[in-house]
């Protein structure tokens, strides 16, 4: 099997993250997608996903998955320990509930302010407004300041174990870093939480 993906990515690292926390990334081929050069648009990955979206893998049969969460799911059935997506129903319901959340009001501002409030990807990008860019960026830090509330009161974003919420997490703020959006001053709680999970060695996936 094989993943496309553009490795400086946010998204790519958040499989591969996941794929290192189960012990399995050497087993994996990656194939790398230039997506600064439009590569993702091109009709050769297209009819891989028609939505020109890294990370896509691919099975051996021939079978493609995109969506960073759909491909890790697929890993999670496959190769179920160590657990990162929840053990009881209700776990898992709550790893969910924090990942979107970390998705919905961290990694997808960041995403749009890169997109809207700073070049981007350049010439690839076909519409871009400051305004929504600048809001989405303090969007960000309201998001990041939510999870210092939860951290308040936990060792990890979704709970007392390591999940899929802390490793979107954690890509969004190192993501959020590489565009000068800092965790605030005032987070203690998020920062202690960061130093930890930095030190994973899935971190430098």
């Amino acid at each position: 099997m094989k993943i496309y993906e553009f490795n400086a990515f946010a998204s790519p690292r958040r499989v591969r993250m996941f794929l290192a926390e189960k012990g399995i990334a050497d087993r994996i081929d990656f194939e790398q997608v230039n997506v600064p050069e439009g590569e993702h648009r091109e009709d050769g990955f297209l009819a891989k996903n028609p939505y020109g979206a890294v990370p896509t893998l691919e099975l051996d049969d021939g079978t493609f998955i995109s969506e960073t969460v759909a491909i890790c799911r697929y890993f999670e059935e496959r190769h179920p320990a160590p657990r990162l997506m929840g053990e009881t129903s209700e776990e898992r319901a709550a790893v969910e509930m924090w990942q979107r959340r970390v998705e919905n009001s961290v990694f997808d501002p960041v995403a749009a302010f890169f997109h809207h409030a700073t070049p981007g990807l350049g010439s690839l990008e076909t519409y871009q407004n400051l305004e929504w860019g600048d809001h989405s960026g303090n969007n960000a830090v309201a998001g990041m300041r939510k999870l210092d509330a939860q951290l308040a009161g936990h060792a990890y974003i979704a709970g007392d174990g390591f999940t899929i919420a802390d490793i979107t997490a954690l890509c969004a703020i190192d993501f959020a870093a590489l565009v000068d959006i800092a965790i605030p001053d005032d987070c203690a709680n998020l920062k202690r939480w960061y130093g930890d999970v930095s030190t994973r060695p899935s971190a430098a996936a």
